[in-house]
């Protein structure tokens, strides 16, 4: 597990709310504080959708799995975000696609089981007007090997190494 105090938060917050860098993760759960505290599952429900009149806009944010990516609800949370007054505070928990996983253990060979990885989570919170982002995995199984933990670990310092934010 990764703790990261973000010390440029504004570009951060950027990256999160108004441009695409975190548009391919799934939405585990999001609670947000301003004058009220909203929360959000992160669960897909197909039922809302009529599948015969579905926009492309709204089929973007269909995941192959039961969660729905950071990308289809990105806007609604800057709509509660935005504005003079910072949020009280926020909780984002997002997680790697399960396509992604195999092409992570290749590219660090790493021999293990995709399916045995229930799935790999980044907890994004600003409290206290402190910006921590968390990294953590979830495994289906006990085992004493971390490694993945630390390709998992690596993997965001990349990402946001890549976002310029060191």
């Amino acid at each position: 597990m990764l703790a990261l105090q973000i010390e440029q938060a504004g570009l951060f917050m950027n990256h999160l709310l108004r441009r695409d860098s975190f548009d391919s993760f799934l939405v585990s759960s999001a609670t947000i504080t301003t004058f009220t505290t909203f929360t959000i599952d992160g669960q897909f429900r197909p039922e809302f959708y009529d599948t015969d009149t579905i926009t492309e806009e709204e089929a973007a944010g269909i995941s192959e799995e039961s969660n729905v990516t950071w990308k289809s609800i990105r806007p609604f949370c800057f709509q509660l975000m935005k504005g003079r007054r910072l949020p009280l505070a926020f909780q984002i928990v997002l997680q790697m696609p399960r396509e992604q996983l195999p092409s992570l253990l290749e590219k660090n060979e790493l021999i293990a089981d995709p399916d045995n990885i229930f799935g790999l989570f980044l907890n994004i919170q600003y409290k206290n007007n402190a910006l921590t982002v968390t990294t953590g995995s979830s495994l289906k199984g006990f085992t004493m090997d971390h490694s993945i933990d630390q390709i998992w670990d690596a993997a965001v310092r990349e990402l946001l190494s890549g976002l310029g934010l060191d």
